[in-house]
C-alpha cells in the first residue's frame, strides 16, 4: 500500500513538473508568431466553436433539473419566484463552467493527446525540430492559447440556453409565469456572477490543454503509448477542474462574502 501511495505520488508529482516546465516553455513560445499563429484559427474552431453543441446540450438539460429541484425543494416552504434565483446562481456560478469543463475536457483533452502523443510516436515531433520548427510554438502554444479564450465562449452559451431552459421548464412543466421567474433571477443577481464563471472556464480551458499537450508529448510506446496518454489527460483534466472550482471558490467566493 504505502509503495503503491509513493508511485501515485510520484507520479503526480511528475506530471505537475512536466506541466510546469511546458507552461514556461510555451510563454517564452508566445513570441515566435510566425509559428502559431497559422494554426490559431483553426484549434480555436476545433476546440471552442465546435464544443459548443455539447456545452449548450448539457446545460440546457441541467437548467431543466435544477428548475423541478427547486420546485420540488421549494414546495410550501418559501416563494415559487425563488426558483429562477436557484437556477440563474447555479447555473452561471458552478454547474455551467463544471460540467461544461467535465464534458470538454474528454472531448478536447483526449482530442489534443491523441493527436500530439502520434506524433510523438511516429517521429514527426522530431520531425518538427530538423524543420527548425519549435514544436512548443507550433502545437503547444496554439491549443492552449485557443481553450483558454475559446472555454468562456462555450461556457457563456451553455449559461444562456441553460437560463432559457430553466425558464420554459418553470412555465411549461411548473406553471410559473415569465414575471414571476424573472423576478427571482434578477433578485440576487449580480454581474460578479457571470465575471466568475467566465473566469472559472478560462483558467479550466488553460488546465485542460496545458496537461494534454504535456501528455501527448510525454507519449511512449507505439498505439497502447497513444491511449494511455489519451486517458491520462482526461482523468487529470478533471480532477485538476475540480481542484481549480475549490480554488476560485476559497480565494473570490470567500473573499466576497467577508
Amino acid at each position: 500500500m504505502i509503495e503503491s501511495l509513493g508511485n501515485s505520488l510520484r507520479r503526480g508529482l511528475g506530471t505537475v513538473g512536466a506541466a510546469s516546465r511546458l507552461t514556461v516553455e510555451a510563454f517564452k513560445a508566445l513570441r515566435d508568431v510566425s509559428t502559431w499563429g497559422p494554426n490559431f484559427s483553426a484549434q480555436a474552431r476545433q476546440l471552442g466553436v465546435d464544443s459548443i453543441p455539447i456545452g449548450v446540450l448539457i446545460a440546457g438539460f441541467t437548467g431543466i433539473v435544477l428548475a423541478l429541484l427547486a420546485s420540488y425543494s421549494f414546495t410550501g416552504a418559501v416563494p415559487r419566484y425563488l426558483v429562477g434565483t436557484l437556477v440563474q446562481k447555479t447555473i452561471m456560478m458552478e454547474l455551467a463552467p463544471v460540467l461544461t469543463g467535465l464534458a470538454l475536457a474528454g472531448r478536447v483533452g483526449a482530442n489534443i493527446a491523441a493527436e500530439i502523443g502520434t506524433m510523438r510516436v511516429t517521429e514527426q515531433v522530431d520531425a518538427l525540430e530538423t524543420l527548425a520548427f519549435d514544436p512548443v510554438a507550433y502545437l503547444v502554444v496554439p491549443r492552449v492559447l485557443a481553450g483558454t479564450l475559446m472555454f468562456p465562449v462555450v461556457v457563456g452559451a451553455a449559461m444562456f440556453f441553460g437560463m432559457i431552459a430553466g425558464w420554459g421548464a418553470s412555465l411549461l412543466l411548473l406553471g410559473l409565469s415569465t414575471p414571476e421567474f424573472l423576478k427571482g433571477a434578477r433578485l440576487f443577481f449580480d454581474s460578479f456572477d457571470v465575471r466568475y464563471g467566465l473566469v472559472k472556464a478560462a483558467s479550466f480551458g488553460f488546465a485542460v490543454t496545458i496537461l494534454a499537450c504535456a501528455a501527448g508529448l510525454r507519449t511512449r510506446g507505439g498505439a497502447q503509448g497513444v491511449g494511455g496518454a489519451a486517458t491520462r489527460a482526461v482523468v487529470q483534466s478533471a480532477v485538476m477542474i475540480l481542484v481549480l472550482d475549490a480554488f476560485w471558490a476559497m480565494v473570490w467566493l470567500l473573499g466576497r462574502a467577508r
